[in-house]
């Protein structure tokens, strides 16, 4: 193999193999990736523009029993510090979310043994009974496995349940690294990776616009990482026609901080803002049929995202009213509606607000002329 021929075969949209792509992370420079990941975002997204979103994360439960061995967030059934979110928690959290100018709920939980379908549809439709114009873009497929486990029902049935009830889009929670090696030593009690994807295939079945993720820099392999680009863009060829599948994808690095891997020294966080940078460079080129691709500065930090909208990100991610699951394990990069503004301006981009079907949708009165008077957080 040769770098050229690879970097050259990326240009014209090929599907570069999990050993191509290895190749290139092992062998190619760092300006070789960035060059080739800029010329594919402007492939797909060909303007200076950079998008963001006001967005709200909040968890419907912290209970758990998928007992991930990176969160810090989840506690087991019965714990003194356990809860499960009322209405009028959720009213408190959605009319500071409007007031702040955003429009959409992201939400989240742990694997909970005694909330099941009839919870989450009973609360989806409450939700949008009181707030009509609410976007929901809750659960992840982890949940949805484990929801349909408890009902016996397939993938297909609960989603579409859910989506009748008001669910908008599904996150891509829970992919961590899609390979169960990985995944019996990390997460053990979530569903395997084809399971994941399947429930992803179930989702594109039904029109719903999903996002993919990957957590890395733990105990994966570089070919791991490879392999799960590939098995995403396999299920986003797979999609029907008229849906959107895989709006967007967004790597982050694990965040260590008091985990459970770190306490058994099995894994630390080793990722450098170099590996970073080009692992976004080749989520771009190993990735073709995605379009959108986030840097996640909730993680990196701003200096280290501004350079990956040089390297194949367009998006900015999530200013995030809340957040409480990858913050506990150490990302602690905060910012302000006129700071991720200014950030994607000084990187030499023109910021815009979007939805969460990327759509640009106009500043909210309340940021025209002054920035949100809180710290916020970024995520997707």
């Amino acid at each position: 193999m040769r770098t050229d021929d690879l970097l050259h075969r990326a240009l014209q949209l090929d599907f570069l193999s999990a050993e191509e792509g290895l190749f290139l992370l092992e062998n190619a420079t760092t300006s070789e990736l960035m060059y080739v990941g800029n010329s594919l975002r402007q492939h797909h997204v060909p303007n200076d523009v950079v998008t963001w979103i006001i967005d709200r994360n909040s968890n419907t439960t912290n209970v758990c029993i998928a007992n991930c061995k990176f969160c810090n967030f989840y506690r087991r059934p019965g714990h003194a510090e356990s809860y499960t979110t009322t209405i009028e928690e959720y009213k408190e959290k959605i009319d500071e979310l409007f007031l702040l100018g955003g429009d959409q709920l992201l939400l989240q939980g742990g694997h909970h043994p005694d909330l099941g379908l009839d919870f989450y549809a009973n609360l989806f439709r409450q939700l949008k009974t009181l707030y009509p114009d609410l976007k929901l873009h809750a659960l992840g497929p982890p949940e949805i496995a484990h929801i349909a486990k408890l009902e016996k029902m397939s993938h297909y049935d609960v989603l579409k349940v859910l989506h009748e009830s008001g669910l908008d889009s599904l996150p891509g929670a829970g992919a961590e690294i899609l390979d169960d090696r990985v995944r019996r030593l990390i997460s053990k009690g979530k569903c395997g990776g084809q399971e994941w994807l399947d429930v992803m295939r179930a989702a594109h079945q039904l029109r719903i616009t999903t996002s993919a993720t990957m957590m890395f820099g733990h105990i994966e392999t570089n070919m791991e990482r490879m392999e799960h680009f590939v098995a995403l863009r396999q299920v986003q060829s797979e999609k029907p026609a008229d849906a959107k599948g895989f709006i967007a994808f967004i790597p982050w690095p694990f965040q260590d901080q008091d985990t459970i891997l770190v306490k058994l020294k099995r894994a630390r966080n080793t990722c450098t803002s170099d590996e970073y940078v080009r692992m976004i460079a080749l989520s771009r080129i190993m990735l073709p049929n995605v379009t959108n691709i986030q840097a996640s500065w909730l993680t990196v930090g701003k200096a280290v995202a501004q350079v990956c909208l040089h390297a194949g990100a367009n998006d900015f991610g999530s200013i995030m009213i809340e957040e409480n699951v990858v913050s506990a394990a150490g990302a602690r990069f905060r910012f302000t509606a006129d700071g991720i503004q200014q950030a994607i301006r000084d990187a030499g981009f023109r910021p815009q607000l979007r939805t969460q079907q990327y759509a640009y949708r106009d500043l909210p009165a309340s940021l025209v002329n002054q920035e949100l008077d809180r710290t916020v957080m970024i995520v997707d």
